[in-house]
């Protein structure tokens, strides 16, 4: 062993220990300075000195230089010798007393463990047994005789002396030599390991096993999870289609029954107009006194019953019918009862319900129009006369706007007129064509395909096609009315026409028949806004390359209502529905680019 060679290297040649203090003579050998002191000390007087290694004469005593580089190797020896010792045998030799030194053999006779120096020394005699270094050597030896065990009994499973066998206990028993029973008992624990080997490879397939099954289940109940959660996304998508659904059915509900009430009212106006004209005429005859003229009136059987002509349908004392109080048919592809039902005795059977509601559709969950038909508003005794809700289009000069996104719309375009060959029959179109007014009494407009047939609508004549505009509408607190712009491909004579209920126009929309709550429209999609619009001015900014239709509105200061972004495709033409008023359109004004007419 290295460590064992180099330790010899560093051993003494007197003591046969590691050098303390190691010194160098001039002949080059090294010593212990102790030890080669009273080696010279017993020289003194035999007439010279001489080295005890290589015994070279010295006349006088020779002086003793210390080796330095000799002495750190000692030192760096020493302090790595005691962890490879326990490293190699853990056992250290008896004899060598002065520094642990590793033992290569231990003596079951004596009882002690040596080193290879001690080794060649130690007696070779039979009754001295060498093994392997070990510390518990009293072990080796039986209890009893203290002999040294060398037999193996079969039937005790012990280790015995040669005294056990042939005058103890075991005397008779069937023994084996220690090594041949080592070998048996040897060949017996390999059999175990294999079958122990064969067990654990086994059990390694097994996690295996259950490895990959752990990986399927945690996949499987990923790929269930994210089943679940897109189940209960579609269910959240379809529960907010049919809010919306719901929601659109009661506001077009509401708008048929307010619209029809609306009508009614005007029809009990005009009803009550005549008979106040009545009870004058009548209270007027009642203070003649001239009984002439009297009798020449019309026979007092001409001023009838307030109950014999209009009955108590017409007179306010409504029913609830369908055809007056638009007690339609309630029947829709949302049922509002059905659904307001399962609300109120909680959700279980509105996933069912949801099931049989085809999968939505873009067209599926838009809005119906607020007016499903135009109203009939037929005239009744007198000359309808004309409420206002004004379109008027004046001129608003060199002023400046400036959006909220930073954009600045200059001096526009010459005045917004109104193309009366597309306003709808129940319209009057003021002479200046500024002002669009609804009139109970039909204007029998010449019939043209640009006519609006369905809803009290008309468009400009002027028409967008690039740059940046706006333009200011007078709107009315009563009534209903639609602002906002449209191709000129949008439909003109089915429900589809209403201003934002399609692809082609976009609308800003209020009045008091919708109790001031405004919204903007496009594609029968509707936003509410936050806050209602307090003012009659509304401002409306084109900016077509931006694809930007903006709505404010004209309070101090002035506030952003809403503001469309796409793409436009086409000329676009400003769009004006009103029911029961008119509008007023200002001029609007641009940044830049141009409009045709």
């Amino acid at each position: 062993m290295a460590s064992a060679t180099l330790q010899k290297e560093l051993e003494c040649s007197i003591c046969l220990s590691l050098y303390t203090d190691p010194v160098t003579l001039r002949c080059g050998h090294n010593f212990c300075r102790v030890c080669i002191d009273q080696v010279l000390n017993t020289q003194h007087g035999a007439g010279g000195y001489s080295c005890p290694e290589c015994r070279t004469e010295f006349l006088r005593r020779p002086g003793l230089q210390r080796n330095i580089t000799l002495c750190n190797i000692v030192k760096d020896f020493l302090s790595i010798l005691p962890h490879h010792q326990e490293e190699v045998t853990g056992i250290c030799c008896t004899y060598c007393i002065h520094s642990p030194v590793p033992a290569v053999k231990s003596c079951l006779h004596c009882e002690a463990s040596l080193c290879d120096d001690h080794l060649r020394v130690h007696s070779k005699g039979p009754e001295h047994v060498l093994t392997d270094p070990s510390t518990s050597l009293e072990n080796r030896k039986c209890p009893v005789h203290k002999k040294i065990l060398e037999y193996y009994c079969t039937e005790d499973t012990t280790c015995i002396c040669v005294t056990c066998r042939l005058d103890g206990e075991h005397r008779g028993h069937r023994v084996e030599m220690l090594d041949e029973a080592s070998e048996k008992k040897k060949k017996k624990l390999r059999d175990v390991l294999q079958k122990l080997t064969t067990k654990r490879e086994k059990t390694e397939e097994k996690v295996q096993d259950l490895d990959e099954f752990k990986r399927r289940c945690q996949e499987k109940a990923s790929g269930e999870g994210k089943r679940v959660k897109a189940f209960f996304v579609d269910i959240r998508r379809r529960l907010e289609d049919l809010e919306k659904r719901v929601l659109t059915e009661i506001a077009r509900q509401e708008m048929e029954v307010l619209l029809s009430l609306c009508t009614l009212v005007h029809k009990q106006e005009i009803k009550k107009d005549e008979l106040s004209r009545k009870m004058k005429d009548i209270e007027e005859l009642c203070n003649m006194t001239d009984p002439l003229t009297v009798l020449q009136e019309p026979d007092t059987g001409d001023f009838c019953d307030p109950e014999e002509w209009g009955g108590d349908g017409d007179t306010g004392g409504h029913d609830g019918g369908d055809e007056d109080t638009g007690g339609h048919d309630m029947t829709h592809d949302v049922d509002v009862d059905v659904i307001t039902g399962m609300l109120d005795e909680g959700i279980s059977d509105l996933t069912a319900y949801l099931q049989t509601i085809s999968p939505a559709k873009p067209e599926d969950i838009r809005p119906q129009p607020p007016i499903p038909a135009p109203l009939d508003l037929p005239m009744s005794g007198a000359e309808c006369g004309v409420d206002h809700v004004i379109v008027r289009t004046e001129d608003v000069g060199k002023e400046v706007m400036t959006s909220r996104d930073g954009d600045t719309y200059g001096e526009g375009p010459a005045d917004i007129l109104l193309d009366i060959n597309t306003a709808n029959n129940c319209i009057h179109i003021s002479d200046d064509l500024k002002t669009a007014t609804w009139t109970r009494k039909t204007q029998n407009h010449a019939e043209t395909s640009e006519r609006f047939q369905y809803y009290n609508q008309v468009m400009s004549s002027s028409r967008f096609t690039s740059g940046r505009h706006y333009w200011d509408v007078e709107v009315s607190r009563l009534g209903l009315w639609i602002v906002g712009m449209c191709y000129p491909s949008i439909d003109r004579r089915r429900d589809q026409s209403l201003i934002g209920y399609n692809s082609k126009s976009w609308g800003l929309c209020g009045g008091g028949v919708y109790n001031n709550q405004n919204s903007v429209i496009h594609v029968s999609e509707a936003i509410q806004l936050p806050h209602q619009i307090s003012s009659d001015g509304i401002r409306i900014c084109l900016d077509y390359e931006a694809g930007k239709l903006s709505f404010y509105e004209l309070c101090d200061p002035i506030r952003h209502l809403h503001t469309f972004t796409t793409t436009f495709t086409g000329p676009l033409h400003a769009v004006l529905c009103v029911y029961d008023g008119a509008l007023n359109i200002s001029r609007g004004s641009r940044r830049s680019g141009r409009s045709s007419s």
